[in-house]
């Protein structure tokens, strides 16, 4: 376990020479071009909006067949109380790229053991998010009849506008049928991995625990995703977890020979726990 190795991590260098941490420079860039892979794959995605709307249809009549079809009812009941409306808006418009990065750079800087698996589970699951935006364009609740757009109704209250969570007057700079898989739902579940596997904390964990619940919540609730949107961000991030999990060579194991018994001076040494000096040839 990371925790175990917590007071190893300050260390910047291993005794072999290679550095626990690669270097920020490098990090930042690589982040940035992430981040712009994720909004540039976002607008490739946005097409032919009646097939988005196809798309969405089907997911429902799937989830009406699985008994999950419980977005309308979340979302009525989300906008009955305009308060915690606003506060989700807030959560959906913000956390999404404000607890990620954070919890990117807490790794790096205490437990730098562990950051090279999670920089690149994060990476992959991101990747093969933006790849499901180009392959399945898919029109959130909020674009269909019946619902209700809850960053639209508060907008008047933060800096979104009616585009999903950008900025007022970005919503060009946008994709609106980039629903399936829900990132904000995976990196939120990433974001909970990360904190058990590098802390014991009880409040930390709660605390990840209740922001991954909460997001899956936000987003069903605001009209931003449907439940299976949500489970597809989790299976993405379970997924690059699995890929990205260390793998332990048995070479490293050491292990005796097949077929070669102790030799009878081994045999005879004392148990003292002492190893027999060799005699002088």
């Amino acid at each position: 376990m990371y925790p175990a190795l917590a007071r190893t991590t300050l260390v910047r260098v291993t005794t072999d020479g290679r550095r626990l941490r690669p270097r920020a420079g490098v990090e930042l860039a690589l982040l940035a071009l992430l981040y712009v892979g994720y909004s540039a794959a976002r607008l490739l995605a946005d097409g032919d909006v009646s097939r988005a709307v196809a798309n969405a249809h089907d997911l429902l009549h799937l989830e009406s067949l699985l008994h999950l079809d419980v977005e309308r009812s979340a979302n009525h009941l989300l906008t009955g109380v305009p308060g915690l409306a606003l506060v989700a808006s807030y959560w959906y418009s913000a956390l999404h790229y404000l607890v990620t990065p954070a919890v990117l750079v807490w790794v790096y800087r205490r437990h730098a053991l562990g950051y090279r698996r999670v920089r690149n589970a994060l990476v992959l699951a991101t990747a093969t998010g933006l790849a499901g935006f180009v392959l399945l364009p898919m029109a959130p609740p909020r674009m269909l009849p019946g619902y209700v757009d809850v960053l639209a109704t508060t907008s008047g209250n933060g800096w979104w506008g009616s585009d999903a969570s950008a900025p007022k007057g970005l919503g060009g700079l946008t994709n609106e049928l980039a629903a399936m898989p829900s990132l904000h739902v995976g990196w939120a579940l990433w974001v909970a991995w990360v904190v058990f596997l590098c802390t014991r904390n009880r409040w930390l964990r709660v605390a990840a625990t209740c922001y991954a619940a909460g997001t899956t919540l936000v987003v069903v609730g605001t009209a931003n995703h449907y439940v299976l949107d949500a489970v597809a961000g989790a299976v993405v991030v379970a997924v690059a977890v699995a890929v990205t999990r260390p793998r332990v060579s048995r070479e490293s194991a050491p292990r005796q020979p097949a077929g070669r018994q102790p030799s009878a001076a081994a045999s005879s040494a004392p148990r003292s726990g002492r190893h027999p000096v060799p005699s002088a040839r």
